[in-house]
């Protein structure tokens, strides 16, 4: 009767968890649609649904905050998936693409081709991010597996991180005028001026990465359990974690390539998660820090927009400056802790 009553409790606080986002995340989607110059009246958006409207306003709604809204939730969505992934397997509450290296490896590529104008086609971009975000990623994990202490992980990273951008700044220090002012929008991450191009090019990623992100439940809940006991139930830790790090870091570098190291959504939308549906159950976690990240990053990106209208503060500036403060207090948690997930 009590494991009954705790199911059924969980279902109540995920079906709660689930309709508050998804009115949340409709109301984020019509004020970004509305909102902006000019201002648009639900009438007149209805009517450029139907295909009418004014040129300007359904060239605004539907080339530009169209666009921009679903490539946020796409890329909300995708690293609220890394950061949980990448907690699970690791065992480890405070690992994100951030602090494993991850987000930094591939902005080296992306800054590289940039600042020394490498000729590389737009679709390549994300593959190359991807192998700098394997790169920086691989050398923590594998110091992991020798080493096997979860706050030495997150001191390597945060090592290699620092490492890498300042491999970052050594490229802005060579780069024109020019280059630098589009390079410093990129490293803070924004969504501004991204069209149904961005998209084509992050969509891809998203309808692979995502199902096998997914998919990844099982042995993630068998990972949380320790590693002894994974290889007891016939698992191979290191290949299976070697895997979802290659996951992780796909669905990093496709946001990374196209939208710039959005920072701290991928550490805060599974914590969110795991507070307000009380389990660990990758299950349940995954789908709802997806959803919880597209929340998130479209909701910081529409502040952004509207915060100091007309002026426009990249997203990244703002998730940091929420993201830091939350960090340093799971620090302070963790330090309270036993070495390990908590």
């Amino acid at each position: 009767m009590k494991t009954l009553s705790i199911w059924h409790r969980r279902r109540i606080q995920l079906l709660l968890l689930v309709a508050g986002s998804m009115v949340l995340l409709i109301a984020i989607s019509l004020l970004a649609l509305l909102l902006g110059i000019p201002n648009l009246s639900l009438p007149a958006l209805w009517a450029i649904v139907n295909g009418g409207g004014g040129p300007l306003a359904r060239l605004v709604v539907t080339q530009l905050r169209l666009p921009r809204l679903v490539l946020g939730m796409l890329a909300g969505a995708m690293l609220a998936l890394s950061g949980s992934l990448l907690q699970d397997s690791l065992r480890n509450p405070l690992a994100g693409p951030e602090l494993l290296g991850v987000s930094a490896g591939a902005t080296v590529v992306v800054a590289a081709i940039t600042i020394f104008h490498l000729p590389v086609l737009l679709i390549a971009i994300p593959w190359l991010a991807l192998a700098g975000g394997l790169v920086g990623s691989s050398v923590v994990i594998l110091t992991m597996s020798r080493v096997g202490d979860s706050a030495r992980l997150i001191l390597t990273g945060a090592a290699l991180a620092a490492l890498l951008n300042a491999c970052v700044i050594i490229f802005m220090s060579l780069g024109a005028q020019n280059d630098l002012s589009i390079l410093f929008l990129f490293l803070v991450g924004s969504l501004a001026n991204r069209t149904w191009v961005h998209v084509q090019l992050v969509l891809p990623w998203a309808l692979v990465a995502i199902p096998l992100a997914l998919l990844c439940a099982r042995p993630l809940n068998i990972l949380q359990l320790g590693d002894d006991v994974a290889r007891g139930l016939g698992l191979h830790v290191l290949h299976v974690r070697l895997l979802i790090l290659a996951l992780s870091t796909a669905l990093v570098a496709a946001v990374v390539a196209v939208c710039g190291p959005i920072s701290f959504i991928a550490l805060l939308a599974p914590h969110l998660a795991r507070r307000v549906l009380r389990t660990n159950d990758a299950r349940l976690i995954l789908p709802c820090a997806a959803l919880l990240g597209a929340v998130l990053l479209t909701g910081a990106d529409l502040f952004a927009r509207e915060a100091f209208a007309p002026q426009e503060l990249p997203v990244g500036i703002w998730t940091t400056l929420v993201g830091g403060p939350i960090l340093l207090l799971l620090l302070r948690q963790q330090a309270g802790k036993p070495r390990g997930m908590s």
